[in-house]
């Protein structure tokens, strides 16, 4: 009895251990993620602002990496101090969520609406060229969510052409 056990336990581990190494040969061992450099985000956040004053608004603006981790981080001379955090918030959220915070209003109510640390209001966006995600950029201090997204879509496009490029 204790010899076909045994042999049933032996005979398990090593067909597992046959999927496992199938499943290993289909799949790569590493991958391989697109990041932005400092001058890319510095660029961003600059063109950001740059665009804000053209509309007649100081702002705060954040640019972080596809983890929500802040890159750049600028704060216009008259921006309220709040603004800051409100950035990174924005930022944050749609990098977490690979979603502009603003289309993610549609959860107030949840639990996750009220979550320290995210800021589902318009005026983060996503940086995206050529198919990739590169992280995200918020603004905040404009009078409103959709002029704070007008001016990070501005900023943004100030790398796209040189991102696709780079790719």
């Amino acid at each position: 009895m204790f010899k076909k056990t045994f042999s049933a336990v032996v005979a398990g581990i090593v067909l597992s251990g046959l999927s496992v190494s199938a499943l290993a040969e289909d799949e790569p061992l590493s991958v391989s993620v697109k990041r932005l450099s400092l001058d890319s985000a510095a660029r961003i956040a600059q063109a950001t602002i740059e665009e804000c004053r053209n509309q007649g608004y100081q702002v705060s603006v954040t640019v972080v990496d596809r983890n929500g981790i802040p890159q750049a981080m600028y704060r216009d001379s008259l921006a309220p101090p709040v603004s800051i955090g409100i950035s990174k918030d924005k930022a944050y959220t749609a990098a977490n969520f690979m979603s502009p915070s603003g289309a993610l209003k549609r959860l107030e109510g949840s639990p996750l609406f009220n979550r320290d640390g995210l800021a589902m209001m318009e005026g983060g966006l996503l940086i995206e060229a050529g198919g990739q995600v590169y992280g995200a950029v918020g603004v905040s201090g404009a009078p409103g969510g959709d002029i704070d997204a007008s001016c990070a879509k501005a900023g943004i496009a100030s790398v796209v052409e040189d991102l696709e490029m780079d790719g």
